[in-house]
Formats: structure tokens, sequence, C-alpha cells
């Protein structure tokens, strides 16, 4: 009987799902700084998809140089002003070596969004599988995977992925290396919000009529807990993200991340440092880049959790300026509505 009764409301489980999208869209929508982050990521992406395209536009690629540009007397220092910038070279080229600043600006951006992304997905697959299975399993089950999740979480990451990557050999691709190496190392902490947000929902009446009518604990997992999972997993892998990208910059900059000539925007800072003053577009670029990154993704990641959950009010308090002026009005409304009755219920009187 409880299997005809989560079949027969499996459709209205549908329709609610799709209102819940609807709705989670529009309050995306109304909040402008989540609007305008999404924009700015969106753009992000698109560069880093159309860099092939974009380079061939300006003519020139990552890894070609050009020494006709740097003045050698001067320690090689780009040519011309303002680092070069030239019809040919729109944010000029790299001291002494001459490659084009704004190729490799662009092909960075795959390397720094693409490890960041991927390795976000590696966690949140991760996190997934154990969090749940720790959940759904026994208590001998559960024991054993909460104490490696803990251990996981309290593994610095930046000094395990620093020895990993020292050890590993150089002919390995440096990008997939540093993705499958944050991926594999900090997925601790999105596990546990899984695990707690699971034993949560295994108390609910409509995973209980579930269980009850034979199904199966995976069965259970994919139908009734992962869309109660949605919002949380969502919302952290929002704030994933960006650290991820902070997380690759750090790790090229100390020069065990992405090697040259692949371009990347930590790799980059690395070899700016020495050029800051003689050549100060050459640090500037990609810290920018990291830091409109970043931000946008922070700034988009806080609005999807206020999304998500309209019960909590937004950390940045961006955006909401349409919601304070409208409770002015509605008051104002109310007053004048007491106001014109009072005058009618005397008259009854």
């Amino acid at each position: 009987m409880s299997e005809a009764l989560v079949a027969t409301q499996a459709p209205e489980a549908l329709a609610s799902g799709a209102s819940g999208a609807r709705q989670f869209w529009r309050r995306l929508r109304v909040q402008r700084a989540a609007a305008v982050a999404a924009g700015v990521v969106a753009l992000l992406v698109l560069v880093a998809l159309a860099a092939p395209l974009l380079t061939a536009l300006e003519g020139q690629d990552p890894t070609t140089y050009h020494p006709a540009l740097i003045d050698s007397a001067r320690g090689g220092v780009p040519t011309g002003s303002l680092g070069g910038i030239s019809a040919d070279h729109w944010l000029g080229v790299e001291p002494q070596t001459g490659r084009d600043l704004f190729a490799r600006l662009v092909y960075g951006a795959r390397v720094s969004l693409g490890v960041a992304f991927a390795a976000t997905v590696i966690q949140v697959l991760l996190g997934l599988v154990v969090g749940v299975t720790a959940a759904l399993g026994g208590r001998w089950i559960d024991q054993l995977l909460s104490r490696i999740t803990d251990i996981f979480v309290a593994l610095p990451l930046m000094i395990m992925s620093l020895a990993l990557l020292a050890i590993v050999p150089q002919s390995f691709p440096r990008p997939v290396l540093v993705t499958l190496v944050i991926g594999f190392i900090s997925w601790g902490t999105i596990a546990k919000i899984v695990r707690a947000q699971t034993l949560t929902l295994k108390g609910l009446d409509y995973v209980a009529a579930a269980r009850l009518s034979g199904w199966g604990a995976w069965r259970v997992a994919r139908r009734e807990l992962l869309p109660g999972l949605a919002a949380p997993v969502i919302t952290y892998a929002s704030i994933l993200i960006p650290v991820n990208i902070s997380v690759e910059a750090a790790l090229s900059f100390l020069g065990v991340g992405v090697k040259p000539p692949t371009p990347s925007w930590g790799q980059m800072l690395t070899a700016a440092d020495v050029w800051y003053q003689a050549a100060p577009q050459y640090l500037l670029l990609p810290a920018g880049a990291l830091f409109v990154t970043v931000l946008a993704l922070t700034v988009l990641g806080d609005g999807v959790r206020t999304a998500l959950d309209p019960r909590a009010a937004s950390r940045l308090g961006v955006g909401t300026g349409r919601r304070r002026a409208a409770k002015p009005t509605a008051t104002a409304s109310a007053t004048v509505t007491a106001k014109t009755t009072a005058p009618a219920k005397e008259e009854s009187a």
C-alpha cells in the first residue's frame, strides 16, 4: 500500500520540483549582485572556451617568443609604451620572453577555471558517495567512513599538495595532476555535510514510506534522498569553486603546479614577481583576473545559497534594496487602510 501511495504521489513531487526550480531562478534573478556575478562568470567561461578563436583574431598564440620586442639592454623589458601594447599585441608582451600577454591570459583562464570546476566535480561526487554510504550503512560502516572522513578533513591541503606534486614525474600532465590532487584530498567537508543531511532526511515520512514499500537503500537514495541533498550540495559546490581557483593559483605560484609553457594565472604571477616595477601590467592583469573571478564566484555562491534558502539573509546585504523599499510601502498602505476603515466603524456604531 505504501508503494502505491508513493507511486501516486510521484507526479505531484515532479510538479513540486519543477515549481521549486522556477522559484529558485526567480529568487536568484531578483538579487542584482548575484545576477551581475552570474554574468561575469558566464563571460569568463565564454572567454576560456573561445580562447583559440580570440587568439586567432589577434593573430598570436601563447607559446611563440618575440625577441625583437624585448629590450635586452634593459634586462628584458618590453619595448614600446605600456609593456608593448600594439595592434598586434593587445595587452603587450611578457618581459624577457616576448610571448603575447593576451593569449596567455585567455589560455590561462582555461587552465584555472578548468582545474577549479573539475576538482569541484570530483569533490562533490566523492562527498556524495561517502556521505550517503555512511548515513545509510550499518553502524560499523558509518564509524569507519566517518573516521576516514575526519582524517581527510584534518589533512593540510597545501602541504599535502606540495608533497604529492613534488614527487610525481614531470611527464604527467600538470593540470590533470593538480585537479586530481585537489579533488581527492579536500572532499571530506562535503562528505560530512551530506552525511548529516542524509541522517536528517532518513527520518521524514516520505523516506520512511519508500523504505517500508520494499525499496532498496540505493533506490531510496537515488529517488528520495538526492533531491533533498541538492540544495546544500549546490550551495557548498558554489563556494568550493573560488577556493579551488585560489588553491591552483597558489600551487602554481609556489612552482609545483602548472609548468611553463602551459599558461596559468598563478604561474604568470610566479614569473611576474620580479617585474612588477619594470612591467606592472604583467602582474596586474593575472592578479586582477583572479580577483574578479573569485569575487564573482563568491557573490554568485552567496546568491545561490539565499535563493535555495530564502529564510537566510544574504551575508553581503547587496541587491536587496527592492525588498527593503517595499516594506515601508506595505506599512504605509496598512496605515492608510486602518485610517479609512476607522470612521466607517464609528458611523456604524
